[in-house]
């Protein structure tokens, strides 16, 4: 037996391609602007490459994803029925943020948090030249306890080891309220007033951080009373 659904009803054979493991999540990356490979397993640190892989020839394949190549730069773009996908993609995000309960442990991970935050960077509220945050979660695994975001200009980086470059700020939180803070379910001010957020570093950009990122585009979603 296939693994259709085999009902005429749009929304089942939609659902044939998109309810794939990991599928979704591959056109929420591809929607957030990633285009080559590495990003979108950046974007995706628990799947496997070749599942990747595999997903996006099926994307290919239904007409969903183009893969473009010019010599050794190989890019996946979304095609205009790709795109249609956006707003069922923000639509998912909002009822999740509304609807699904507590985060678990399980569910934090300060790869894909720092992933998400360099890719949401006011870069015209950030000093220029090169500014490197520093990110420290006591909390953490050793190997995922400390991270960098290196910005520039127009572009940004997240490294796990140090890239050698002077720290302009230093925040120290754990990872459970760092990406509450990111989602939007607790504010930078309450987070620093009561010192679950520690930023060290010269006054001005202390108070200036939380304006270089304009946090999760799901931030602002209001939550049921």
């Amino acid at each position: 037996m296939g693994s259709g659904y085999y009902q005429f009803c749009p929304v089942a054979k939609a659902m044939e391609l998109l309810d794939e493991r990991w599928t979704l999540l591959i056109v929420r990356e591809l929607v957030s602007g990633s285009q080559q490979f590495n990003e979108l397993r950046r974007g995706l640190p628990r799947m496997s490459p070749s599942l990747l892989s595999k997903r996006l020839q099926q994307l290919a394949r239904a007409g969903i994803v183009e893969r473009r190549a010019e010599g050794s730069d190989v890019r996946y773009v979304l095609t205009p029925g790709g795109q249609e996908l956006r707003p069922v993609v923000e639509a998912l995000g909002t009822w999740g943020v509304r609807w699904i309960g507590e985060l678990g442990d399980e569910d934090l991970d300060p790869k894909l948090l720092l992933w998400d935050m360099h890719r949401n960077i006011d870069h015209a509220a950030v000093p220029g030249g090169r500014t490197v945050v520093r990110f420290s979660f006591p909390d953490a695994p050793a190997k995922a306890r400390d991270w960098w975001i290196v910005i520039t200009a127009d572009d940004a980086d997240v490294c796990d080891v140090d890239p050698g470059h002077p720290v302009a700020v230093t925040v120290s939180a754990s990872l459970r309220r760092m990406v509450e803070v990111w989602r939007g379910d607790s504010g930078w001010s309450n987070a620093l007033r009561s010192g679950e957020i520690e930023v060290s570093g010269p006054e001005a950009l202390r108070r200036a951080l939380p304006l270089w990122f304009t946090l999760s585009v799901f931030a602002s979603v209001p939550r049921p009373a």
